[in-house]
């Protein structure tokens, strides 16, 4: 019998799932085909069908909220809504959350893998960059109309790299209050920097996109 209508779209999709997971965890060199396949439920033989290679399955898995409107992942609290006018604060609080920072296989990819995108393929960084952008057209699109395009524009850039980079930061800590402490910084001058005021509690605010 044929497989019925989007079936193989879901299959592709399992498998970044997996891999996603897999390599947030793990790191894209310690993570098998044959792990990804089995954390999706299939065999290693039909990885081919799907990807040429590991490499571009790895390019796919560099996707986030921003540019992926499949995504699944949860992060329990406070809703990011990409077409409101508050998407900026929204953003940076969910990015910055402590539920972010806790739930490693299933967060932004850029956090965990930017190492591994330096030593990766030209398709990987521009899948990275990519990923990048969008996010700081979000943040750009919730500033302000009133200022120059191109300082709305230098800020969002600095406020995504100090999401990203502070979270990498908070994640290699080992002092867990360091780290909350960090990703707090960063949150209050991300918010400071946007022209946001801060309307919600430190740490607990995030972001849920049902399943």
């Amino acid at each position: 019998m044929p497989y019925p209508a989007g079936h193989s779209s879901e299959v592709r999709q399992k498998i970044v799932l997996s891999a996603r997971r897999l390599f947030n965890r793990h790191g894209f060199d310690n993570v098998s085909l044959d792990r990804i396949m089995s954390g999706a439920g299939l065999t290693r033989g039909g990885f081919y069908s799907y990807f040429k290679s590991k490499s571009d399955l790895y390019a796919e898995v560099l996707s986030c909220f921003f540019t992926d409107p499949q995504w699944k992942n949860c992060w329990e609290g406070v809703e990011v809504d990409l077409s409101s006018s508050e998407v900026g604060p929204q953003v940076v609080r969910a990015y910055l959350s402590r539920q972010h920072f806790e739930d490693v296989e299933n967060s932004c990819p850029m956090i965990a893998l930017p190492t591994d995108v330096g030593r990766s393929s030209q398709n990987a960084k521009r899948a990275f960059e990519t990923v990048f952008s969008a996010m700081v057209t979000v943040l750009e699109r919730g500033m302000a109309e009133s200022e120059v395009q191109v300082e709305r524009r230098n800020k969002a850039e600095a406020i995504a790299a100090m999401c990203v980079g502070g979270m990498v930061v908070a994640r290699a800590m080992n002092d867990r209050a360091l780290a909350d402490e960090l990703r707090e910084g960063c949150m209050e001058v991300a918010l400071a920097l946007g022209g946001w005021q801060r309307a919600q509690a430190p740490g607990g605010v995030s972001r849920q996109r049902s399943a």
